[in-house]
């Protein structure tokens, strides 16, 4: 039975929190006990008890600013998730230079800039943790999505290195690779597809669970890595896919 308290004393800022995986961490980490602060384009849609602040990841000064009034209000930083991030569909030769500069300068640099002006504050910490999320796109090669598995190849590459600079600085950092996530985005991926039911069901096929991942499950995995029961776990990628990632299982039978 999951400690409703595991958290109780810590503080933690989430970006890209008022929806979807970052919704659902920000107010799991609440329940199980710390203050939590989410930073995010549309804060006034972030639920209540948690703190939303208006920030944009693409910009430093916008950044400084929101972590430094989260840090002020929640009293330090203890925990950072840096969930904050946009989707691209398409191959190599879809997306044009402006595109890749502004997914990989939200879903990477996005973490750079967030991490950076929060270290002052993490080093202060006695449980600091950094999670970002990542995605099964790191590791596989998924149809239709070149940028977005740049990008987060970058970011699962960027976690190891991050986990090696400040760990002698008690600061551990890993990340999550979901699967497909039933989130907004996929929703409006769907949304947009010439059968949506059919492409929902080829999502959901290609995991070897046969279902979609839920933001709350992600969410669980996130808990984990950020809470002091993790405290010997940094530098790693967990997985949260349905099997995706290391299942071959054979076709079912007719």
């Amino acid at each position: 039975m999951t400690d409703r308290t595991e958290l109780a004393g810590l503080t933690a800022l989430i970006t890209g929190g008022a929806s979807g995986i970052g919704k659902a961490t920000a107010l799991l980490l609440a329940a199980r006990g710390a203050e939590v602060a989410v930073l995010d384009l549309a804060p006034d849609s972030v639920p209540r008890p948690l703190r939303g602040l208006r920030a944009d990841v693409a910009d430093d000064v916008s950044v400084r600013g929101a972590v430094r009034e989260a840090a002020e209000d929640l009293g330090g930083i203890d925990i950072l998730v840096n969930n904050a991030g946009i989707g691209a569909t398409g191959t190599v030769e879809d997306n044009d230079d402006v595109t890749w500069h502004r997914v990989l300068d939200v879903n990477v640099l996005g973490i750079v800039r967030t991490t950076r002006a929060a270290l002052p504050y993490l080093r202060l910490s006695e449980a600091a943790a950094v999670v970002n999320t990542c995605s099964i796109a790191a590791t596989a090669g998924l149809p239709q999505r070149a940028l977005y598995s740049a990008s987060k190849g970058a970011v699962l590459s960027l976690t190891l290195a991050m986990a090696a600079d400040h760990v002698r600085e008690g600061i551990r950092v890993n990340c999550v690779n979901p699967g497909t996530v039933d989130t907004p985005w996929v929703g409006r991926l769907l949304g947009g597809a010439a059968d949506p039911a059919a492409e929902r069901a080829a999502l959901e096929a290609r995991q070897p669970s046969g279902r979609l991942v839920s933001a709350e499950e992600v969410a669980a995995a996130i808990a984990y890595l950020a809470s002091p029961a993790a405290g010997s776990v940094t530098g790693t990628a967990l997985a949260v896919d349905g099997g995706m990632a290391g299942l071959r299982p054979r076709p079912a039978q007719k």
